[in-house]
């Protein structure tokens, strides 16, 4: 009999990893049995009710569907449990609580979107290129009291490149979390076939551990008292979503939470034709933005528009 799966998640990031145990769960002794993810939220003008998309994708496949306000619920909690799952598995979803991370024989594991235990909490890709890291990956593990601190199952380094924004980072990652949440799953699958132990290992004690709170608007807003490379990095690090911002006069207007999506180091001051900021050790260049109410455009574009307004 295949292991029996019951998959948690919600954003797109969390997609890839469900139809990979989906369509190939049974080469490795695994079925997907049910889906948990977020409730219906309102969204637009009309607050129209939007599905997350792993529930649109298990709709689409016809997977059962469990969308709890609260975890501890006891309806929820006794619904999970018809389920009858071997194995939980949770990517981009909510801190769960002991009753239900601890229901399935074989646990709980999480694909997390960083090297643990470095980047603990939300947002660990975000934080990764806004700290300048030359590489993130993703990390396995199983579910205990702590969030992100439980015993390793597998690790997969990424490179992050000079230019990757986090946008670019994501798109990999998420390509990646596919092939590896379906080997975390057989490695799980085979030591319970041969009646052995997982091969999970403790978290490596490190000296500075880096954190990766949830990132709010205030978080977002871009300091120009630090050094260039640092709002470099710190931009890249937010686009395209959220998107850093900034207050910016442009002649003798000042334009309110600009969206700031790409800026260079410069070793020029302010010129015409290009939007420049000093900061602590030089100049950065702003070069796509985004006006209040306005499209995403280039500086350039930007300007030509002002000066035809």
């Amino acid at each position: 009999m295949p292991l029996r799966i019951v998959y948690m998640g919600t954003p797109e990031f969390a997609v890839a990893g469900l139809r990979a145990l989906v369509e190939h769960g049974r080469e490795i002794g695994c079925e997907v049995v049910a889906v948990v993810t977020m409730p219906d939220k309102p969204a637009g003008r009309g607050h129209k009710l939007q599905f997350s998309p792993v529930k649109e994708y298990a709709l689409e496949v016809g997977l059962p569907i469990l969308q709890p306000e609260k975890l501890k619920d006891e309806a929820f909690v006794e619904a999970l449990r018809s389920y009858k799952a071997d194995l939980q598995v949770v990517t981009a979803f909510r801190m769960l609580p002991e009753v239900v991370w601890a229901m399935p024989r074989l646990g709980t594991f999480n694909v997390h979107a960083s090297l643990l235990p470095q980047y603990r909490g939300a947002a660990p890709i975000n934080w990764a290129v806004i700290n300048g890291d030359k590489q993130t990956g993703l990390t396995s593990f199983l579910l205990k009291h702590e969030i992100d601190t439980g015993n390793i199952l597998l690790q997969e380094t990424m490179p992050i490149g000079e230019e990757d924004t986090v946008g670019d980072v994501h798109d990999r990652l998420m390509d990646a979390s596919a092939g590896f949440t379906l080997r975390t799953a057989e490695l799980i699958a085979k030591c319970d076939r041969e009646g052995v132990p997982v091969p999970a290992t403790p978290q490596p004690e490190c000296g500075e551990l880096l954190p990766a709170p949830k990132i709010f608007k205030e978080t977002c807003e871009i300091d120009f008292t630090r050094k260039a490379e640092e709002i470099r990095n710190f931009v890249r690090g937010l686009s395209p979503y959220p998107a850093a911002w900034c207050n910016l006069q442009l002649g003798e207007t000042t334009y309110e939470n600009v969206k700031v999506y790409r800026v260079a180091v410069s070793e020029q001051g302010p010129r015409h034709g290009h939007i420049i900021v000093s900061c602590q050790d030089g100049y950065v260049e702003l070069l796509e933005l985004q006006l209040p109410g306005k499209k995403r455009m280039d500086s350039k574009s930007l300007l030509n528009g002002l000066r035809t307004d």
